[in-house]
């Protein structure tokens, strides 16, 4: 009995100890400013009829100077997963989510098919986050491609 107490308190605070480290490492990413949150799918399918939710990942996007870093939300890597370029970015269309993109994005959520260095990728952002992100972009120092449609 007295060792089932004891299994049973480590875990639970084990529980309170991983989620208090999420809580600490967002806010440590969150601290600099500059940060909306920004589901991601790297590589998605190339038929417009496929609406499928398969791929998207919740993360936080934070701006640092020419580059936009995308940290996973369930994670706990200190390093960002991604890194864009803003001279990379190729901004290909804007659309709303389909079929079961909103069950797998938030529900304010516009998405935003890109092209980074010749892949191919999405964000889903709010309406107000994309106008950030946009405005971000076409703020590109004199002698930069901007690539916004």
């Amino acid at each position: 009995m007295v060792l089932a107490l004891l299994v049973g308190g480590v875990v639970v605070a084990l529980v309170v100890v991983g989620l208090f480290v999420f809580g600490l490492r967002r806010r440590l990413i969150q601290r600099s400013g500059g940060t909306f949150d920004c589901s991601l799918r790297w590589d998605p399918p190339a038929s417009e009829s496929e609406t499928s939710g398969k791929g998207w990942v919740y993360g936080v996007a934070r701006y640092n100077g020419d580059r936009v870093e995308w940290f996973r939300v369930f994670s706990y890597a200190p390093r960002p997963r991604r890194a864009l370029e803003r001279a990379s970015i190729e901004v290909l269309e804007r659309r709303t989510p389909k079929g079961e993109e909103e069950l797998a994005l938030l529900s304010d959520a516009v998405v935003l098919a890109c092209r980074h260095g010749g892949t191919r990728l999405e964000l889903a952002m709010s309406e107000d986050a994309l106008t950030g992100f946009l405005a971000w972009l076409e703020a590109a120092p004199p002698g930069q491609r901007v690539n916004v449609a």
